[in-house]
C-alpha cells in the first residue's frame, strides 16, 4: 500500500483539492508541504499529535516536511473555533515558545539539509508594507466570500476584531511566500483550516497563473484533535515537565470504548494489518487495546525507557502486582503537608475548590483509604499513596536532606 492510500486507510484525509495530483506527489515523494503551528504556549499538547505524526509519516516516504511556526501570525491570533480574542502575546514570548516547539518536533521529524526545514512567518510577516499588501494581496480576497467561512461566522455574534479578520489573508500568504521561497507546493492541516488553507492555493493561482502548482488537505478530525489536548485537571503537554510520562501514558490508556481502535490507527505506527486484526476486539481485549495505544504514544514522545516504566507503574496500580518502584513520585520540603495543598501541587487538582469538592464527595484516597475531611494534614514519615478516583494516582514521599 502506497503512503497516500496509507493515509486514507488510516482515517487521516477529510478534504483534498486535485486529488490524483495530490496523491502522485506524495507517493513519490515529491511533495515539499507545510503545517503551521501557533506558538501560543511554550509545549505543544496532544492537540498537536496528529499533524506531528502525519509529518513523520510522509518524510518516512521521501518527502519533505516544512515546519512553519506562527512568529508572525502570532501577534494576530487564528479566530477558527474561538469565541473570545486570543491576548496578545510579547516578541520575547513567542520566540521562546517557538524553541521549545522545535526541540520537541525533534522527537517526530528530522531536521537538516534537504529534509524538514523550520521556518518562522515573523521573518516575512513583520517586513511587510501595509499598503503594498493591500494591493498586492488584498485586493485577491473577497469580502463576502470571507465572511462566509466558517471560521469568521463563529466570530461574528460576538464580535470580530479587524485583526483577527487579517488572519486569513496572513495565513494565505504564507503559502503564497513558502511557494516561491521554499517551493512548497502543498500544505496540510485541521478542517477548521480549510477556508484558510483554500484561500492560499487560490492567491497563489490568482498571482501566479492557474498552473501553479499548489494543493490543499485537510485532516480528518483535526478539530477533534485540538480538543484531546484538554482533561478535567488541564491541558495534556509532550513536555515531560508540564505532563509526566506516567500521566501522558494514563491519558491515553483512559480513551473511551468508542475512540480506541480510531486512535490506534491514527496515531501510532503500528502496521495496518495488525491494527485490522483488533477491530473485532471487545470486553476486556480493549482494555489490552488501550495499553497498546498508551504504550506506542508514550513511546513516541518520551522514549521506551519511560513508557516502560509507564507501564510498570500502571500494571502496578491498577493490577494489583503490589509494587511502586515507577509510581509518579512528588517530593515535599516538610514532614507534614495539607491534603488540599498536596492534591493543588501535585496537579490531581486544578485548585483547592475543587480538591475541596473531589473529597467532600468521595472521590479521593490515601493508601486506599477514602478521605472527607478537608483539614487532614498528611504525614510523610513513610510514603503515602494519593489517589483521585481510580485511574490518577501519586507516591507522596519527603524529599531527603
Amino acid at each position: 500500500m502506497q503512503i497516500y492510500e496509507e493515509l486514507k486507510a488510516r482515517g487521516l484525509i477529510a478534504q483534498v483539492t486535485d486529488e490524483e495530483e495530490i496523491r502522485e506527489l506524495i507517493n513519490n515523494g515529491k511533495a515539499t508541504f507545510y503545517i503551521g503551528f501557533d506558538p501560543t504556549a511554550d509545549s505543544l499538547h496532544v492537540g498537536h499529535f496528529m499533524a506531528l505524526c502525519l509529518m513523520k509519516r510522509l518524510q518516512m516516504a521521501g518527502n519533505r516536511p516544512v515546519v512553519l511556526i506562527g512568529g508572525g501570525t502570532g501577534y494576530i491570533g487564528d479566530p477558527s473555533g474561538r469565541t473570545d480574542m486570543r491576548s496578545m502575546m510579547t516578541a520575547e514570548t513567542i520566540q521562546h515558545n517557538c524553541d521549545c516547539f522545535k526541540k520537541q518536533m525533534e522527537r517526530f521529524i528530522e531536521f537538516g539539509d534537504d529534509k524538514a526545514i523550520m521556518v518562522n512567518n515573523a521573518d516575512w510577516l513583520l517586513n511587510l508594507n501595509y499598503i503594498e499588501l493591500l494591493r498586492e494581496v488584498g485586493a485577491c480576497f473577497s469580502v463576502n466570500n470571507m465572511l462566509r467561512a466558517e471560521c469568521y461566522k463563529q466570530r461574528m455574534e460576538k464580535g470580530l476584531s479587524f485583526l483577527e479578520f487579517n488572519y486569513m489573508i496572513m495565513q494565505s500568504y504564507d503559502f503564497y511566500y513558502l511557494y516561491q521561497h521554499y517551493g512548497c507546493n502543498m500544505q496540510f492541516g485541521g478542517d477548521d483550516q480549510w477556508s484558510n488553507m483554500l484561500g492560499g492555493t487560490e492567491l497563489i493561482r490568482k498571482k501566479l497563473g492557474k498552473d501553479a502548482y499548489a494543493m490543499t488537505i485537510t485532516l480528518l478530525l483535526n478539530s477533534e484533535g485540538k480538543k484531546m489536548g484538554k482533561t478535567q485537571s488541564g491541558a495534556v503537554w509532550l513536555d515531560p515537565n508540564k505532563t509526566s510520562p506516567y500521566d501522558f501514558f494514563q491519558y491515553w490508556r483512559n480513551v473511551g470504548d468508542a475512540d480506541v481502535m480510531k486512535c490506534i490507527r491514527m496515531l501510532t505506527f503500528l502496521p495496518l494489518e495488525e491494527i485490522d486484526k483488533m477491530d473485532s476486539w471487545e470486553g476486556s481485549e480493549l482494555n489490552k487495546a488501550k495499553e497498546i495505544l498508551a504504550y506506542e504514544l508514550t513511546k513516541l514522545v518520551h522514549g521506551e525507557e519511560e513508557a516502560d516504566k509507564a507501564l510498570a507503574a500502571a500494571r502496578a496500580v491498577f493490577g494489583g502486582s503490589g509494587s511502586n518502584e515507577n509510581m509518579p513520585t512528588f517530593e515535599f520540603e516538610t514532614d507534614f503537608v495539607g491534603l488540599l495543598d498536596a492534591m493543588v501541587a501535585t496537579k490531581l487538582a486544578p485548585s483547592k475548590g475543587e480538591a475541596r469538592r473531589l473529597i467532600q464527595q468521595g472521590g479521593v484516597t490515601l493508601n486506599d483509604e477514602k478521605v472527607t475531611d478537608v483539614s487532614l494534614d498528611v504525614d510523610l514519615y513513610s510514603e503515602v499513596i494519593l489517589k483521585r478516583g481510580k485511574k490518577q494516582v501519586v507516591k507522596l514521599i519527603k524529599k531527603k536532606s
